[in-house]
């Protein structure tokens, strides 16, 4: 059976990885809306997927009964805490993938290089007394860290579009600022 918990793990790797650059194209041309347009979205899939297709599975598929009370009330708890985790990382990731100007290339490495080492710490946290990790724990979360700035240091980040000056007809003697920030250093400084 572990194949299936290997396949599985596959299957969330292909869609959280893939997660990033789909949401990167839900990013506002010019800042024309915030990150919550492409979040509410975000929810109606959970809702569509987790809420009506976790219903249909669990009563259908796996002739499981809707109760979460008494000795059903951990499901209860902790599903609705996992998903609020979920829900929370997904606004982080979408305002990274969106206002904060992320890419891809590097954001997605950060979030899963970080989340498998926060994983470790919590297993680690979770040690009861007499139990010890291996030392080779940490040896591995600094190896993370160096793949994680590997993969995102030479991760190909697509083309950038020609800085080029264009000149209209009307404007040829008006020099074409591409950088707003730059339009503001000259006009602070004076210069044209």
């Amino acid at each position: 059976m572990k194949w299936l918990a290997v396949a599985c793990a596959l299957g969330v790797a292909l869609c959280w990885g893939m997660y990033g650059p789909t949401l990167s194209h839900a990013r506002a041309p010019k800042g024309e809306w915030g990150p919550f347009k492409p979040y509410l979205f975000i929810g109606i899939a959970y809702l569509v997927i987790a809420v009506i297709g976790g219903a249909r599975m669990m009563t259908v598929a796996f002739n499981d009964k809707v109760d979460y009370w008494g000795t059903y009330a951990p499901a209860r708890k902790f599903g609705f805490l996992a998903g609020c985790l979920g829900a929370l990382g997904a606004l982080f990731l979408t305002f990274a993938l969106t206002k904060a100007g992320g890419k891809p290339a590097y954001v997605m490495p950060i979030v899963f290089g970080g989340a498998v080492s926060v994983n470790a710490v919590a297993a680690f946290l979770s040690l009861k007394q007499g139990e010890t990790a291996s030392p080779l724990m940490w040896v591995g979360m600094a190896f993370v860290a160096v793949g994680i700035i590997m993969t995102a240091g030479n991760t190909p980040h697509g083309h950038s579009p020609a800085k080029t000056a264009s000149a209209s007809p009307d404007r040829e003697n008006t020099p074409a600022i591409q950088d707003p920030d730059a339009a503001e250093e000259s006009a602070g400084t004076g210069e044209s």
